[in-house]
């Protein structure tokens, strides 16, 4: 049995996590990876490659990675940034899905990809809220940016050791189960 499609499906799973820490960093990551030769992508996607692409995604990522350094800004940032990743998520799991079937690529992307973005991100929005409470948003610069290397190492990480990036991605999603289950405890007591 032929298991080398499970390659970039890790890789595109990675990446969607990576997603849900920065939208635009892991496209970033990713591009240079694409432009680098170190990554392929699908039919479609060749364009975050260009160097048009490339300015765009990384002026897009330091705008971003500045915004979410201004109090107030980045819990609104949070709130247009969910949707926003869900969909980047898909996009980068589709991406990197190269050599899968359709159905097969576009049904992981849209459950997996977007599944995984939504996870991180509501997990870390979840956190800048609960920061923004107890510390009047004075520890947001430390999720900001642990958030920032979030999205570096595991977009890297999705890139060069795919399948450990699962592992840590289902760690993640252990994590977020764990953290919604606490809450929810709390919100019964």
């Amino acid at each position: 049995m032929n298991l080398d499609f499970l390659l970039p499906i890790a890789l595109g799973i990675g990446l969607a996590a990576a997603v849900g820490f920065r939208v635009f960093v892991p496209l970033l990551v990713m591009g240079l990876a694409v432009r680098q030769g170190f990554m392929p992508v699908s039919v479609g996607f060749d364009w975050v490659a260009t160097t048009p692409a490339l300015m765009m995604l990384a002026a897009a990522a330091v705008l971003e990675i500045a915004a979410y350094y201004i109090p107030g800004i980045d819990n609104l940032l949070d709130g247009i940034a969910s949707p926003v990743a869900v969909a980047a998520g898909v996009g980068v799991s589709a991406a990197a899905m190269v050599d899968v079937p359709p159905m097969i690529k576009w049904t992981l992307a849209i459950i997996a990809g977007g599944g995984v973005a939504a996870a991180t991100q509501s997990t870390t929005a979840l956190l800048r809220g609960k920061s923004t409470v107890f510390t009047g948003g004075l520890g947001n610069h430390a999720i900001a940016t642990g958030e920032i290397i979030g999205a570096v190492v595991m977009s890297v990480l999705a890139i060069i050791f795919p399948y450990v990036a699962v592992i840590v991605v289902l760690l993640l999603v252990y994590a977020t189960w764990r953290t919604y289950r606490s809450f929810s405890r709390r919100k019964l007591n």
